[in-house]
Parts: structure tokens; C-alpha cells; sequence
């Protein structure tokens, strides 16, 4: 009985640690349509994210770069997919916290906490007192 007990927390915990990792759909605020595709890795007990897909309006450059980007963040005027906008998270109970992203429309930083909320992932970004929070929902293989 001991061994399953630890058996069963061993999986528990890495099974927390794992459950952000993957890539996410990021959804527009105000059309609710799909937005880009972010894959979320850990490198050292931190988490990262990184744009591996845009979904663009037939109006807008399928490859944009972050020109709005600060020019002190070597972020500054590259592309956008393969971009690393999720940097330096750690778990912290049930949250990841201790992190920034990037939103590559306005260049902006933001601090930032994501948790799984019903199998999606809640991601809120904060200026100051004042926060927003939006909803990603986990990619799921296409036939």
C-alpha cells in the first residue's frame, strides 16, 4: 500500500508540473476566433512559450514581425512565429506565476500567471493594479 502511495504522488506531481506544456490555441478577444498557436515547454523547472502558428485574416501578413516591439528587446523587428513570448514561469501550487509575455500587436510586457481551468488554460496578463485574462484552448490533432 506505501509503494502505491508513492507511486500514485510521484505520478500526481509530474503530471502538475506537465500540464501546461503543449501547444494552446490563444483566441481572440472580441471575434472568439482563433488567434495563433503557442507551445509551451519547460527548460530548467521554468516554462516557456513560443509562436509556432499565426491564424491571419486574408488582410493582415501571414508573417509579421514585432515592430511595435521595444528596440532595447531583442524581440525587436523579428518574426513573430518562433517567437519565445512566454518566458520564466514556475509552478507555484496550482499556478504558474513569476513570468512575463510578450503581446506582439502592441510590443507590450506584461507580468503574467496561467492555470488550468476545465482543460483550458487561463492566461492573465497584469499592468500594474489592472489585469486581463484570456482563455486558451488546448490543440488537439487534426485527422
Amino acid at each position: 500500500m506505501r509503494i502505491f502511495l508513492i507511486v500514485t504522488s510521484i505520478l500526481f506531481s509530474f503530471s502538475a508540473f506537465s500540464q501546461i506544456t503543449g501547444k494552446w490555441t490563444s483566441i481572440d478577444d472580441n471575434s472568439g476566433q482563433p488567434r495563433s498557436v503557442i507551445e509551451i515547454i519547460e527548460k530548467s523547472s521554468k516554462f516557456f512559450g513560443r509562436v509556432v502558428k499565426i491564424h491571419s485574416k486574408p488582410s493582415e501578413d501571414p508573417d509579421p514581425v514585432c515592430d511595435k516591439c521595444d528596440e532595447a528587446d531583442p524581440r525587436f523587428k523579428k518574426k513573430v512565429i518562433g517567437m519565445e513570448i512566454l518566458q520564466g514561469l514556475s509552478k507555484d501550487g496550482d499556478e504558474f506565476t513569476g513570468g512575463h509575455i510578450l503581446d506582439p500587436e502592441n510590443g507590450k510586457v506584461y507580468r503574467c500567471k496561467l492555470w488550468v481551468d476545465d482543460g483550458d488554460l487561463k492566461v492573465r496578463g497584469y499592468w500594474g493594479p489592472f489585469f486581463r485574462t484570456q482563455t486558451w484552448k488546448r490543440e488537439t490533432i487534426q485527422p
